[in-house]
């Protein structure tokens, strides 16, 4: 009898696209079905195929020697084995098989294919069956999917838990339970501190933009305050290069003219006061600045820091707004960080002049 007569037949198409090759290995199934397969695909597929081929047989026997993948349907098998020859799998089967297969893939240590399951099940992803998705991801190492999963859920908790699959888990299962509880407080807790984070830097990009905004006005002057030796401009509508402009100038008016800022009962300007100190924090050149109080603050700082009297909050703030600028420039386009560039240049060509109100 020749060996081709141990084979069942037909061959599945796979098995046969190797021309002058014949199959030299049996996969066996729950479902009785006897896949033909050749060792060396199997081998250079999966590791862990390799290692049950290549284990030596109890005893000699003229039948090809079986490797047995059970627990699974025999369908989902037959796919798992023509990805180990073709490295593709169509999407009705991952729609149909795509839990089977993630497992297959990972027990058998297949990435390619884990990675294939883990995409499609995310696509696939419902209400009714998540927890059950969720279960499988944990238990085949699968952290983007097991991501995915916990986020649909805590989305949609009130969902979720109507379902049977939820139910199931409180009776069965309440380590579990615990987990996605958890998993959805830490969530919870981790975009709340995110959101802060957001808030945070908008306030610091807004004073950084305050600060620019200052430089502005005290360097090129804008509709009714700026340098006492420029003309007042004739555009009298809004600033078009900084959306604060308009309020920042009545601030600086208000505060050449009050009455109450001497004995610090005025909180606008304080407020002034504050943001003249910032910008002497963030100049680099007080001699050469425009902005007034520029030195004097800066000068003030220098003595602070020798008594060791230092504002470590106000240094954090200062730090903050640095960084927040920072960010902000990177994300500007190429033209207009080179047009800040050459105002800059021009800033520091002038030199000090009185302020005009």
């Amino acid at each position: 009898m020749s060996p081709k007569n141990n084979w069942p037949s037909p061959f599945p198409v796979y098995a046969d696209q190797i021309p002058g090759e014949s199959p030299d290995v049996l996969i066996a199934t729950s479902g009785g079905l006897r896949i033909p397969a050749h060792r060396h695909i199997l081998a250079s597929s999966s590791p862990v195929l390799e290692s049950m081929i290549n284990r030596p047989l109890k005893h000699r026997s003229s039948s090809p020697p079986t490797i047995s993948i059970l627990g699974v349907p025999s369908k989902a098998v037959s796919v798992f084995v023509r990805f180990l020859y073709a490295a593709k799998c169509s999407e009705e089967d991952l729609g149909k098989y795509g839990i089977h297969l993630l497992t297959l893939s990972h027990v058998f240590l297949v990435p390619q294919l884990k990675q294939t399951c883990t995409k499609s099940l995310i696509e696939h992803l419902t209400i009714e069956n998540v927890i059950d998705v969720l279960q499988l991801a944990r238990l085949c190492d699968a952290p983007n999917l097991h991501l995915k999963c916990a986020k649909l859920i805590f989305n949609n908790f009130k969902s979720v838990e109507k379902t049977e699959a939820w139910k199931f888990v409180q009776d069965n299962d309440p380590w579990l339970e615990l987990q996605i509880l958890q998993f959805m407080d830490e969530f919870q807790l981790r975009r709340k501190k995110r959101r802060r984070h957001v808030h945070e830097q908008s306030l610091y990009l807004q004073l950084s933009e305050a600060m620019e905004c200052l430089e502005h006005i005290c360097t090129e002057g804008c509709t009714s305050v700026g340098p006492s030796d420029m003309e007042p401009t004739e555009n009298r509508g809004p600033c078009s290069k900084f959306a604060t402009c308009e309020g920042l100038q009545l601030l600086i008016r208000h505060f050449a003219t009050c009455r109450r800022r001497v004995n610090g009962g005025c909180s606008r300007c304080k407020r002034m006061w504050q943001l003249f100190r910032l910008h002497s924090s963030l100049c680099d050149q007080p001699n050469l600045c425009r902005v007034p109080l520029c030195r004097q603050f800066k000068v003030k700082a220098e003595e602070d820091q020798k008594k060791g009297g230092d504002d470590e909050r106000w240094k954090l703030l200062v730090r903050k707004v640095v960084s927040a600028k920072a960010m902000s420039s990177l994300s500007l386009p190429k033209r207009k960080r080179e047009e800040e560039g050459e105002a800059l240049e021009m800033k520091d060509n002038h030199e000090g002049r009185s302020f005009r109100l």
